[in-house]
């Protein structure tokens, strides 16, 4: 699984809605406007057998404005959100402009086979694992022949031996 980086200012910025909501309540509801710091997307990135998913919810953001890229092991996602300019703001608590997000990939990911969707405002980006960090079975080649496989062994506390005759898989 890739390590993902912490993003404190997700926190920072919950914590300055509450503060700006308190200072609100003490100006007798007057608003406080302040101008936007900026946002980071939430993600999530999900293990399965095959691979990773990694979703992030984008919403006012046009799939033109983002950007998937992959250097050194390194997926970055990043992007904008523009203010639309209505005028006659009062409250402004959605951040906006650039957003960058970085994974570290497992060694042996394939940049080529990387594959992103995006659908109202969530972007969903499948990243297939290497072949050989994907979980396989490996078979049991039982005998050689038309020969029986011996196998010797002793029984448990009772002190006997038991030698047991399998015929081949094929047989």
């Amino acid at each position: 699984m890739a390590i993902v980086r912490w993003e404190p200012a997700g926190d920072l910025g919950s914590l300055q809605r509450e503060i700006d909501r308190v200072l609100s309540s003490f100006l007798g509801g007057e608003a406080v406007r302040r101008p936007s710091r900026g946002w980071t997307p939430a993600i999530d990135l999900q293990e399965h057998e095959d691979g990773f998913v990694l979703t992030a919810d984008l919403p006012g953001v046009s799939a033109d404005d983002v950007a998937i890229d992959v250097e050194r092991n390194v997926l970055t996602l990043s992007g904008a959100r523009s203010r639309s300019d209505a005028g006659g703001t009062i409250v402004s608590e959605r951040g906006y402009g650039s957003f960058r997000r970085r994974l570290t990939l497992p060694e042996g990911v394939d940049p080529d086979e990387i594959v992103a969707s995006f659908d109202r405002g969530v972007l969903e980006v499948r990243i297939p694992k290497p072949a050989q960090a994907r979980p396989r079975r490996v078979s049991i080649d039982v005998g050689g022949g038309d020969r029986p496989t011996m196998i010797e062994g002793t029984a448990g506390d009772a002190g006997t031996r038991e030698t047991t005759e399998r015929a081949d898989a094929a047989a």
